[in-house]
């Protein structure tokens, strides 16, 4: 299955603009898709994207999909396994990675000081 990415060699990212709230997210998380795309219906496909979190945005129930994930945590904190009213959980530092198979239940999750990921998902090859 061929990958559906552009050859794009370095440049600079814009990160003033193109952010927008994925489905399902609160108002103070935004993401950027920096490369590909994931088609959720057919399941194939990949996506590189920066997830973005403002200062004390938080989810309330973990997530599950059935594609994989990667994720790096480029700048500021990430908590993992807050409650539903923000609270608790384990905390991580920038340069901290996750990969996740399809199905496996993660988060909740908060930033206090806000932060930025860069995630890559990707179905298995057929």
């Amino acid at each position: 299955m061929p990958v559906n990415k552009a050859h794009d060699e370095f440049y600079t990212l814009d990160l003033k603009s193109g952010w927008e709230v994925p489905a399902g997210y609160p108002a103070g998380i935004q993401q950027k898709i920096i490369s590909g795309g994931l088609d959720e219906a057919n399941k194939r496909g990949s996506r590189t994207r920066l997830l973005r979190f403002d200062p004390g945005v938080y989810t309330t129930q973990p997530f599950v999909h059935d594609y994989w994930e990667e994720v790096f945590l480029v700048t500021g904190d990430l908590t993992v396994g807050n409650d539903e009213q923000g609270k608790g959980g384990e905390g991580f530092p920038p340069f901290t990675y996750a990969c996740r198979p399809p199905g496996a239940y993660h988060g909740p999750f908060r930033s206090d000081g806000g932060c930025i990921l860069l995630e890559m998902h990707y179905y298995d090859p057929v």
